[in-house]
């Protein structure tokens, strides 16, 4: 988690200098501390040396396969962890997320869209206990109350509907693999019904999103899971 007194550092994980190189040059704004490592080994040393507030990490590295780096730093440590990474695959997205990586961006990527989600990563590690209320655009979900409402009309939800919501509440910004939804809202005897969280999401659209078949609010990532949008995410 950043101080107050020093600026959020980023772990840059990547064995192509030119990629290291770039995103330096990219992130070089005043607003972080940018600290690199080559290879996984190297990158599991330095999350222990610098404590990273991020660690944005390609998955192909030389030494070991990122996902095994994912999970060796998630045995110690819950730093936000966003992936970068010219593997398409659903299979390989829905591997890195499920190991713990809170994100996954494909390569080539847009350089405002990856600061966006550092900044939004870094404001759910200063939430350990998130705010009771949320809001983004024209949604408003109050954690206390239980209320839900849309551009101030409240909603009426099933006692499904709302957890499904409060669990992408309390990790707005931040992608959810299909499993890691069914595990928590229905147990792991769901696991192999993801029709059972299309259906929910379809109903939970109707009821918060303006245009259901074009959401801003629950973004799909397609074959990986779902992402609640928040302001600035």
């Amino acid at each position: 988690m950043p101080k107050e007194n020093r600026l959020p550092r980023i772990l840059i994980v990547d064995d192509e200098l030119a990629i290291r190189r770039f995103l330096c040059t990219a992130l070089d704004t005043g607003e972080f501390s940018l600290h690199q490592a080559e290879n996984g080994h190297t990158a599991l040393a330095a999350a222990v040396a610098t404590m990273p507030d991020v660690i944005l990490l390609d998955l192909g590295l030389p030494d070991m396969d990122g996902v095994e780096v994912i999970r060796r730093i998630r045995e110690w440590s819950q730093v936000p962890i966003i992936v970068l990474s010219v593997r398409e695959r659903e299979d390989d997205k829905v591997a890195a997320l499920d190991a713990g990586a809170d994100d996954y961006l494909t390569k080539p990527f847009g350089v405002a869209e990856l600061v966006a989600r550092i900044r939004a990563a870094l404001r759910r590690a200063l939430q350990q206990v998130p705010e009771p209320i949320f809001r983004s655009g024209d949604l408003e979900v109050d954690l206390a109350r239980r209320r839900v409402t849309v551009d101030g009309s409240e909603s009426q939800l099933t006692p499904t509907e709302y957890e499904l919501l409060r669990l992408l509440v309390v990790h707005a910004g931040k992608v959810l693999t299909h499993s890691q939804i069914l595990r928590q809202i229905w147990g792991v005897s769901h696991l192999e019904q993801p029709h059972v969280l299309r259906v929910n999401i379809s109903n939970l659209r109707r009821k918060i999103e303006m245009d259901p078949s074009r959401p801003r609010h629950i973004l799909t990532e397609p074959g990986v899971g779902y992402r609640l949008r928040s302001d600035g995410s």
